[in-house]
């Protein structure tokens, strides 16, 4: 069967029967001739590529910034995708203008992404428009000649044109110009859409894809003339959506880091996870990037890996109408290997809730403080009654063939007190308990210390009344 892909592009109702694991961005491109999307880095790291993607959520309408360049063509059916052209009016729009107005392009090569960003922020704000939402908006887009400082006076010239509204709502940005008039029929036309029919081909798919932002890089090349399984499209209710019962905290695979940093139950769990996940990616990538697959990839770095491990997460594990229950620790099993049988699915990700008294603390070492993997990263989850610790996971990357929990050096410090004495001692379980490597992160001696600094760091920042960054390196 021919796949048969039915969305809206811009303005106009589509109708594909291009390969559903091709990326939006050759499609743009090539059989669309918009070549407004430019392809810059094909890797999420330059933001040329970006394009909005709208879809119907719960009878809203709610857009999204996305890199085409590793989104699936088959994604995008039922969808409203949007590219610069998508944007173009009689005038130019407030944000473009604001850009010309700023000087805030030279050679423009960067600049439709950025347009894209930035119009994409303003669709999706939930709360005030502010300088730091417009520059986390940005983090994703490069620009290597006009530099920043124009692009954040744009920013602050929004912030003064939109930022007295909670809530803009498409009428808001269609009466303000930034989009144009169609943008009032989209939610109508996209209930009337066909239904997409995928292709089906073997029994089991070459590559089976969640968010798409690490497979493409890897396997760009190859996908497009593959058989595909796009879970998004295909993903039974439990591997969307967070919930909270019985004690836990049930996270569906296919979340994204962007819905895991918002979430109310995350947030409580992790109150600083938002400045977190700045660290991890960019905006446009935590819009499509997912938990599992973060974990599936298994890659020894993976930053959303070493947080759940500290939380002592299991992973639910679908075989059709079976499934298992896996203790995540039990999951990594060597170098990009994991205990995931053929044919099974990671479908849920199941956190038990700690103590209202239990702390949560995350520190990565990266060559850039943004946008960039781990040298070595790690996470901590601590209980103590006073200065005594009462409960303890830590997890560390980069220092391991797999994302790690440090047991026995967890294990150490029960009911020991937080003193500098207390860190001296636990350094030689650290360092034994570790395996790393030299290679393009860094040399197994830079890791080795990397790994005794962010243990360091997480008692210094967690626990300042008992323990002060001066008392460890007294001792030290």
């Amino acid at each position: 069967m021919t796949a048969q892909i039915h969305f809206i592009l811009n303005d106009r109702t589509v109708c594909t029967s291009q390969s559903p694991g091709s990326t939006v961005l050759d499609y743009l491109r090539s059989l669309e001739r918009l070549t407004g999307t430019k392809e810059g880095c094909r890797e999420g790291g330059c933001g040329a590529c970006t394009v909005l993607l709208g879809e119907l959520q719960g009878g809203n309408l709610v857009y999204k910034s996305v890199l085409s360049c590793l989104l699936p063509l088959g994604e995008i059916s039922g969808k409203h995708l949007v590219t610069i052209e998508g944007l173009n009016q009689q005038k130019l729009s407030p944000v473009q203008q604001a850009i010309a107005d700023f000087g805030a392009t030279q050679c423009g090569f960067c600049t439709p992404g950025i347009v894209m960003s930035l119009t994409g922020y303003l669709l999706a704000n939930e709360t005030e428009v502010s300088d730091e939402g417009v520059k986390n908006a940005l983090s994703g887009n490069l620009c290597r000649c006009t530099g920043y400082a124009s692009l954040k006076r744009v920013g602050s010239f929004l912030v003064k044109l939109f930022g007295n509204r909670t809530k803009l709502t498409i009428a808001d940005l269609i009466a303000q110009k930034i989009i144009p008039e169609y943008f009032q029929d989209v939610r109508s036309r996209l209930s009337q859409l066909a239904p997409t029919t995928l292709e089906n081909g073997k029994a089991t798919p070459d590559f089976v894809i969640a968010g798409g932002t690490d497979i493409y890089v890897e396997q760009d090349d190859v996908i497009p003339d593959s058989q595909v399984t796009l879970l998004n499209q295909t993903s039974v209710a439990e591997m969307k959506g967070i919930s909270s019962y019985d004690n836990q905290i049930h996270i569906g695979a296919l979340t994204t880091f962007a819905e895991f940093a918002t979430h109310p139950e995350i947030i409580k769990l992790i109150p600083d996870i938002q400045t977190y996940v700045q660290r991890i990616a960019s905006w446009q990538i935590r819009n499509r990037a997912t938990l599992g697959g973060n974990i599936v990839a298994a890659s020894p770095l993976a930053d959303g890996s070493i947080m759940l491990l500290a939380l002592e997460s299991q992973l639910v594990l679908d075989y059709g109408v079976q499934n298992r229950i896996l203790p995540m620790t039990d999951f990594f099993q060597g170098y990009k290997e994991t205990a995931k049988k053929s044919g099974e699915i990671l479908t849920e990700i199941v956190i038990p809730l700690p103590s209202a008294l239990t702390k949560f603390n995350f520190e990565k070492i990266s060559k850039r403080q943004y946008l960039d993997c781990a040298v070595v990263n790690s996470a901590i989850k601590i209980r103590c009654e006073g200065d005594v610790i009462r409960e303890i996971a830590v997890s560390m990357g980069g220092v391991s063939a797999i994302p790690l929990l440090l047991k026995e050096t967890s294990a150490y410090f029960l009911g020991k007190r937080i003193t500098s004495k207390t860190i001296q001692g636990v350094l030689p379980f650290l360092q034994q308990e570790i395996s790393t490597i030299s290679d393009v992160h860094g040399s197994e001696e830079y890791k080795r210390l990397l790994a005794r600094q962010v243990l360091i760091a997480h008692f210094t920042k967690l626990f300042p009344e008992f323990l002060q960054v001066r008392d460890v390196y007294a001792t030290n």
